[in-house]
């Protein structure tokens, strides 16, 4: 379990939430990468990044213009007051008896809560039963990027797996897209054609 926090929240409802992370990058989750919320009930709420976006402000739009050096590039990166802003969609929670629940979170977490990257270990652990249904969250929400959101999770999933298990869950999550895309012919191939490239 990854100790140190990615960041802090910033708002949330029982859908996803958007965090604030003062990092650099290649030590900021990528998109499509399991988060995870403690809360201090003992409850774990996890998401997917999907959208990862840096704002702008008065002194980048100023440095932009002038002629600077790499010294003062460096140095607004690393002090500069903006967050990295995250979008998460929530897949599920824990509770304080460790069991993983697949439905939507029935509360948000409180702003300021930390957020940490899952390891491989969580993954697995919130995928180990075999069943996929969480993945309605992405599926049927139509303001994510579905087709490359699925596909980088699924990637993490066989990146946290190893031979006959990492084809088995591959699998098991495509026959619950499959199942819940049945009734949309073209979408459910651009998830399955978009898969086939992590192969």
């Amino acid at each position: 379990m990854n100790p140190i926090p990615i960041g802090r929240l910033l708002r949330a409802n029982t859908v996803g939430c958007d965090i604030g992370c003062k990092v650099t990058q290649g030590s900021t989750p990528s998109f499509g990468d399991m988060v995870r919320i403690p809360l201090t009930n003992q409850n774990k709420i996890y998401g997917l990044v999907y959208d990862i976006h840096i704002d702008d402000d008065g002194l980048v739009n100023q440095l932009a213009a002038a002629d600077i050096s790499r010294e003062i590039i460096e140095d607004n990166r690393r002090n500069r007051n903006v967050p990295v802003e995250m979008s998460v969609v929530f897949i599920g929670w824990e509770d304080p008896q460790g069991r993983v629940h697949h439905t939507r979170v029935p509360y948000p977490p409180l702003t300021l809560d930390e957020i940490f990257q899952c390891d491989d270990e969580e993954v697995r652990k919130f995928t180990q039963n075999g069943s996929f249904g969480y993945l309605r969250a992405v599926l049927r929400n139509p303001e994510l990027p579905v087709v490359d959101l699925v596909t980088a999770h699924l990637r993490q999933i066989l990146a946290a797996r190893s031979g006959i298990d990492a084809g088995q869950a591959l699998e098991a999550s495509l026959v619950e897209v499959i199942s819940m895309l049945k009734d949309d012919y073209p979408q459910m191939m651009d998830v399955l054609s978009a898969v086939s490239e992590i192969l």
